[in-house]
């Protein structure tokens, strides 16, 4: 099912012997990534009315549908997304999620990077805080740890690649940049975006329902402000 015509829709390709892979672009793009998640929504759908489908898992350009191969096999699962895809309303995004606000510590020991990504761009420190801050994130998809969002709609004017080196421990919370994206760590792990603040707000909390403060589509805002005895 791979060699589709183009503009026939996306292309669907195995993906292992018990899922799919389904495949709106070749790069990342915010208009694909607005696909990529309605998408998500239409294909987890079947799993309501069809035997041994899993989840349906996003990422920038696909989306990953999971199946038990002793129930069903990869030609009808490529036959049901096919169809499940075929009505273009269900590749529209829901209306707009509501903006969730992340108060920011710029600078200094939360933003270690910032000082270094301001001076590769011709930028004050100060200025390069505003360009993130006027910034509204949109959340691609979540991964690589619970609740940690990739997100896209990054200021170009700070538009800086990843560190050549990884750190080994990023704190909890920090927030980084990688070209245009944008996350923010949930919990101390290695990393190697850029670190220009931290967040003392809590991405993951298993007690919350749902756990992760984000989800795909949600609009993010980054907001400055002053630790408490700073300054």
């Amino acid at each position: 099912m791979s060699d589709r015509p183009a503009g026939a829709g996306p292309r669907i390709e195995p993906y292992g012997d018990a899922a799919a892979l389904v495949i709106f672009g070749d790069e990342v793009d915010p208009a694909i990534s607005s696909t990529v998640r309605a998408a998500t929504l239409a294909l987890d759908g079947l799993r309501s009315t069809h035997r041994g489908l899993g989840p349906a898992v996003a990422a920038y350009m696909s989306v990953l549908v999971s199946f038990d191969p002793l129930v069903v096999g990869f030609e009808e699962v490529g036959r049901l997304a096919a169809e499940a895809l075929d009505d273009p309303r269900l590749l529209e995004e829901p209306r707009e999620p509501l903006l969730v606000e992340v108060p920011t510590h710029y600078g200094g020991e939360d933003g270690p990077d910032l000082a270094e990504v301001a001076e590769a761009h011709d930028l004050t420190a100060e200025q390069a805080i505003e360009l993130h801050a006027a910034a509204v994130y949109v959340v691609a998809f979540l991964g690589f740890m619970p609740g940690l969002p990739y997100m896209l709609g990054g200021p170009p004017e700070l538009d800086h690649p990843r560190r050549p080196t990884p750190r080994t421990r990023v704190p909890a919370g920090s927030v980084a940049i990688a070209g245009l994206q944008g996350t923010v760590y949930p919990f101390a792990t290695p990393g190697g975006w850029n670190l220009v603040g931290r967040t003392d707000l809590g991405l993951w909390d298993i007690r919350r329902d749902p756990p992760a403060l984000l989800a795909p589509g949600s609009r993010v805002r980054f907001v400055p402000v002053t630790r408490r005895g700073a300054g």
